[in-house]
């Protein structure tokens, strides 16, 4: 594929209106006047904006079907999750299902070609394999996925939040995440699918099970993703049962450096950054759901000037409530847009952070960028939408106005996503079907 003379782009690369040349998966030049080579697949760029795919850092797919609940709309972390629990126990295959392609649709028409998604629900009444209905969801639709394969095993009887109806055993989850990368994790450069472990919080889940995930994870060569320091109700807790705040906690179960990465991260003061900057530990920014749930605000400039290895994220469907990835690449520039730190926050800049930022949590360096060798994971944009009329500057029009679909979305070389219309799967029948289970799923708490 040659894509010709595009309006603006998104890339190192400098010159006038550049052209992006594909080669199967990888992007194989970027340059100035490129002219078609036989085969090339030609399209007019000159009303396009061109960047890299997005990549979704943090997730919980089957939270798509319990959008908006009227009683969780007004209730922060602990609460929520208490409410949402026994709901969330009423699921079966076919919602997982109809949720996991919601959300991967949803994803992919606001301009995200790779997503992780940390799945930690694994109700004991669904005898489905709900890490390979995942994967074979997003082999249909053509995201690129990285499976965190989550768990909760600390319930109420032993001083947990979660429903002791809903944990597992710390055995059977170590022989089922040892399984699971077996199954499905492929190292190898413009990879479809990788795995890696995720065991939930630190107040749901056994400090057994956090230090054996991190010796397991390292033997099997694959990285370590929790939440941590989302709340100050999670620091309290942290401090009444164990004694120490969150990220030392996460010190002693092993789990700092530069193959792990925290969602939130809200609440770490200054000697927990430095520690993180040391450590290379990375965070996933959710400026969202922080905000749906009242979380707090994440200290992000101190972060990344710390040397803090930030990506971006949507979070959860009933935190965002929405996988609209755009959406969020404004919410994090608009947030923190305070008179300090008003220079700081460009639109470009959060872009690297949703692009080469989350890659880096997630160990790709073949993804985030357009540059040649990288996977051919390109968004592009129309720069002739009514949104961007008027636009000077139609790279930071992209934050600064009204978020769009994307007029095109290649991931690996593919176009999943053409004209804003979803090709891989019927986007009507995804919302048809996502509607029904959530309405048998919501009757079941009736």
């Amino acid at each position: 594929m040659l894509i010709r003379n595009l309006q603006a782009a998104h890339t190192d690369v400098t010159g006038g209106r550049l052209c992006i040349r594909t080669d199967g998966a990888r992007i194989s030049e970027i340059a100035v006047d490129l002219l078609p080579l036989p085969g090339d697949e030609v399209v007019d760029g000159s009303h396009l904006i061109a960047v890299p795919g997005f990549v979704n850092s943090h997730h919980h797919f089957f939270q798509a079907l319990t959008r908006c609940v009227p009683a969780a709309q007004q209730l922060r972390l602990f609460d929520w999750l208490r409410f949402h629990y026994p709901l969330w126990g009423n699921f079966d295959a076919e919602m997982f299902r109809a949720a996991y392609r919601l959300a991967m649709a949803e994803l992919l028409l606001s301009g995200c070609t790779t997503s992780c998604d940390h799945h930690y629900l694994f109700p004991g009444a669904v005898a489905a394999d709900l890490t390979r209905l995942e994967v074979e969801c997003a082999r249909e639709l053509g995201l690129r996925f990285t499976l965190l394969r989550g768990s909760m095993t600390l319930g109420h009887a032993r001083g947990g939040l979660t429903p002791d109806s809903l944990i597992e055993n710390d055995a059977d989850v170590l022989r089922d995440c040892e399984r699971t990368v077996g199954a499905f994790h492929d190292a190898r450069p413009f990879s479809m699918t990788q795995v890696h472990l995720a065991p939930c919080t630190p107040f749901n889940v056994t400090p057994e099970l956090m230090r054996d995930t991190a010796v397991l994870a390292r033997e099997l060569g694959v990285r370590l993703h929790t939440h941590l320091a989302e709340t100050a109700d999670e620091t309290d807790y942290c401090v009444a049962r164990y004694g120490k705040r969150p990220l030392a906690l996460m010190e002693e179960w092993n789990w700092v450096g530069p193959d792990v990465w925290y969602a939130h991260g809200i609440h770490f003061n200054d000697n927990e950054i430095a520690q993180l900057a040391a450590t290379h530990t990375g965070v996933a920014h959710c400026a969202s759901s922080n905000c749906r749930l009242a979380s707090g605000r994440m200290r992000l400039r101190k972060l990344l000037q710390a040397g803090v290895p930030i990506g971006l994220a949507v979070d959860g469907c009933a935190s965002n409530d929405s996988s609209n990835m755009l959406a969020e690449l404004r919410m994090a520039m608009l947030v923190h847009r305070t008179p300090d730190d008003l220079e700081f926050f460009t639109a470009r800049r959060v872009i690297d952070l949703a692009t080469s930022g989350s890659a880096a949590l997630l160990g790709r360096s073949d993804i985030g960028q357009l540059r040649v060798g990288m996977a051919a994971d390109i968004v592009l944009f129309d720069g002739a939408d009514l949104a961007y009329a008027g636009a000077a500057d139609p790279v930071a029009a992209l934050l600064f106005c009204a978020p769009t679909r994307p007029h095109t979305v290649i991931v690996n070389g593919k176009v999943v996503v053409h004209n804003r219309e979803l090709l891989t799967a019927d986007e009507r029948e995804i919302a048809s079907s996502a509607r029904e289970q959530a309405r048998r799923l919501l009757s079941k708490a009736n």
